[in-house]
């Protein structure tokens, strides 16, 4: 048996993506990220799982984002990251970001979830385990928690950083006024608030509201912003047009509650596919230009269950642009559906 030759990255990774500068940070990310949160835990093929992560980066993708509960089960996705990194992404580490949160339920107990001190820095010590890392790039508070005191959340996020096991600090699913508050409080410890990560989609559009709105607020503060679920959980793309198939998220019950396809949620979401076919793009594609068409936004976060459906994803950095017309058409439709998982969070 013949051991397969070392991966060795493509040359010309760097010459077809777009990169977006980070708020006012130095930081610079890819406009399309690989988010880990589903196709990476035990359930799929670690060789599924390589082949993706490997042809993202020679696709220019250089940002990896996980959490501490990704999986399944519960871990597993950081474990199986930190297998393929070892033995493929080793040799590239400075060129890659990589990124993970805390926040949710990680481990039983009152010290396994929300935002203490605990919780958080144990968390990141686990998560540097489990990768075989000695620093992440970016760590996050993954969700506001109501009951502890922000300054605490934001002492441990800074801790993370000036003790050298992470970068970078950001948040996750907070409201503009909390996310005021704790790039504040971080300012104040002398640790930027580089980036928050919403909820962002055409169907999901939480982000605008209010006076200042979230997106008001990352600008005025200097904050980035990654938006995740741009294709509302599957809804923007092709696979529920003609109804529910039967191995999509949907109907397993994985982050889409059926009840969300109406009938009057769906025809907005086929006016939307028919702009997109008339620009010759998918419309995930579309989706996720849509996402990008504001400059305050960094970078979308995508998921992938194969090669193929990244570079279907991919494919939108051919096309960013979209016509005031286009735009026009699209904001009768791109509205609420109520798919936001997480406004319990920013609504805090």
């Amino acid at each position: 048996m013949t051991t397969p030759p070392p991966y060795l990255a493509a040359a010309d990774r760097y010459e077809s993506h777009a990169y977006r500068r980070c708020g006012r940070s130095g930081l610079k990310l890819p406009a399309v990220s690989l988010g880990l949160w589903h196709n990476f835990g035990d359930d799929k093929p670690l060789e599924t799982q390589r082949a993706i992560l490997r042809h993202a980066f020679d696709r220019g993708v250089t940002h990896f984002d996980l959490a501490n509960n990704y999986g399944p089960p519960y871990g597993s996705a950081e474990s199986n990251f930190g297998r393929i990194f070892r033995d493929d992404f080793r040799p590239y580490r400075d060129e890659l970001v990589i990124s993970t949160k805390a926040g949710y339920d990680m481990w039983p107990g009152p010290y396994g979830e929300w935002g203490s001190r605990k919780y958080l820095l144990a968390s990141l010590d686990q998560s540097l385990a489990r990768m075989g890392l000695d620093h992440v790039d970016i760590f996050y508070s993954h969700r506001f928690d109501p009951e502890t005191p922000l300054e605490e959340t934001m002492g441990a996020l800074a801790t993370a950083v000036q003790s050298g096991r992470a970068t970078y600090a950001g948040i996750s699913s907070y409201s503009a006024e909390r996310t005021r508050e704790a790039a504040g409080l971080l300012r104040q410890m002398g640790v930027p608030l580089l980036i928050h990560q919403p909820s962002y989609s055409m169907l999901n559009r939480w982000v605008e509201d209010g006076d200042p709105s979230l997106l008001d607020v990352l600008e005025e503060e200097g904050v980035g912003c990654i938006a995740f679920s741009p294709l509302a959980q599957g809804m923007l793309t092709d696979r529920y047009l003609d109804g529910i198939p039967e191995d999509s998220r949907a109907a397993q019950g994985k982050s889409l509650d059926p009840a969300l396809l109406s009938e009057q949620s769906l025809a907005h979401v086929r006016h939307l596919h028919e702009v997109a076919q008339e620009r010759g793009q998918s419309l995930a594609q579309l989706a996720l230009a849509w996402v990008l068409r504001d400059p305050r936004v960094t970078s979308v976060l995508i998921g992938a269950s194969s090669v193929a459906q990244l570079d279907d994803n991919l494919a939108v950095l051919d096309r960013l642009e979209i016509a005031d017309a286009e735009l026009d058409v699209i904001e009768q439709h791109a509205v609420d559906s109520g798919i936001n998982l997480w406004s319990a969070s920013s609504d805090a």
